[in-house]
C-alpha cells in the first residue's frame, strides 16, 4: 500500500495588485489646464439663451438658399470658380518649386544642421501663419488680385510642403542612399539616386494634396476681395440674396468634391504603384 499524503495543500500565493506610481506634478498641471480651459470658456461673451433658438435658424436660413436657387447667374458662377482653381493651381506649382529643393535640404544627412534647423523653423513659423493673414501682408504690394490669392496659398505651400517632405526622405529605406555614398556619390548625386527615386510618390502625393487643399482656401481666400467664388459668396452674402447664395454653395461644394475625388483616385494609384515596385 502507498503511504497517504497527509501534508497540507499548497496554496497558490495571492496576486497583488502592483500600486499606482503618484505623480503629484502630473496631478498639478492637469488641474491647472482644466482651470484655464474653464476659465476660458466662460469669459467668453456668448448669449447662451440664444442657443436654443439657433436649430430653427439654421433651418430657415437652409430653406432661404436652397428652396429655390437662382441659377440665372450660374455662368458667372463657374466663371468665378474656374478663377479660383486658377488661383489654386498657381499656388500649388509656386509652392512646390520653392517647397522642393528646401525641403530637401532640411532632411537628415543631406545638409547641415544649422541648415537643417533654420529651415524647419521657417517652416513652423509658416504653417502657424494662415493663408489669409498672408494674403493681407501681400495684398499691399500687388492688390486686391487674383495674383494675390495665389501667392498667399505659394507662401503657405512652402511650410506644409516643406515639412512632408523632408519627412518622406528620411523615412525611404537607407540602402540606395548608402550604396550611392560607397559608390563615392557627392551629396548631390546620393540625393538624386538613392533618396529621390523612392521618395517620389509620396512627394507626388503630397503635391496633390496640397492642390485639393488650396482649392478650398482659395474661396476663403475670395472673402478679402481677392477673386475668385469666394469674392461672389462675399457680395451676394450682404446684399441678403440667399437664393444666389444657395446657388453658389451648390457650385462650390459640386467641383470642391470633383477634384478631391479625381485627386485622391491619381493618389491612390500613385501610392498603389509605388507599393507594387
Amino acid at each position: 500500500m502507498s503511504a497517504v499524503d497527509t501534508s497540507p495543500a499548497r496554496t497558490a500565493p495571492a496576486f497583488a495588485l502592483p500600486e499606482r506610481p503618484r505623480r503629484p506634478l502630473a496631478l498639478v498641471v492637469g488641474a491647472a489646464v482644466t482651470m484655464i480651459v474653464v476659465a476660458a470658456f466662460w469669459s467668453v461673451d456668448i448669449t447662451w439663451s440664444r442657443l436654443g433658438e439657433l436649430p430653427a435658424a439654421i433651418v430657415r436660413y437652409i430653406w432661404l438658399m436652397f428652396s429655390a436657387p437662382d441659377w440665372s447667374k450660374l455662368p458667372e458662377a463657374l466663371w468665378q470658380t474656374w478663377r479660383s482653381v486658377e488661383m489654386a493651381w498657381v499656388g500649388t506649382v509656386l509652392g512646390v518649386i520653392v517647397a522642393t529643393p528646401l525641403s530637401l535640404m532640411a532632411s537628415r544627412g543631406f545638409g547641415p544642421a544649422w541648415l537643417r534647423s533654420a529651415l524647419r523653423l521657417v517652416f513652423s513659423v509658416i504653417r502657424a501663419v494662415p493663408e489669409i493673414i498672408f494674403a493681407i501682408i501681400i495684398l499691399s504690394m500687388t492688390g486686391l488680385t487674383p495674383l494675390t490669392g495665389a501667392l498667399a496659398l505659394a507662401v503657405n505651400g512652402v511650410g506644409t510642403l516643406g515639412k512632408w517632405g523632408y519627412e518622406a526622405v528620411e523615412a525611404v529605406p537607407q540602402g540606395p542612399i548608402e550604396a550611392a555614398r560607397a559608390a563615392g556619390g557627392s551629396t548631390l548625386q546620393v540625393l538624386r539616386w538613392g533618396a529621390w527615386p523612392q521618395a517620389t510618390p509620396a512627394f507626388l502625393s503630397f503635391w496633390l494634396y496640397r492642390f485639393e487643399i488650396n482649392v478650398r482656401s482659395s474661396a476663403v481666400l475670395g472673402l478679402i476681395g481677392v477673386g475668385g467664388i469666394g469674392d461672389m459668396l462675399t457680395t451676394y452674402t450682404q446684399y441678403r440674396e440667399w437664393s444666389t447664395v444657395g446657388m453658389l454653395l451648390i457650385v462650390v461644394i459640386a467641383v470642391t468634391m470633383t477634384i478631391d475625388a479625381i485627386s485622391g483616385a491619381v493618389r491612390r494609384r500613385i501610392m498603389e504603384g509605388a507599393r507594387v515596385r
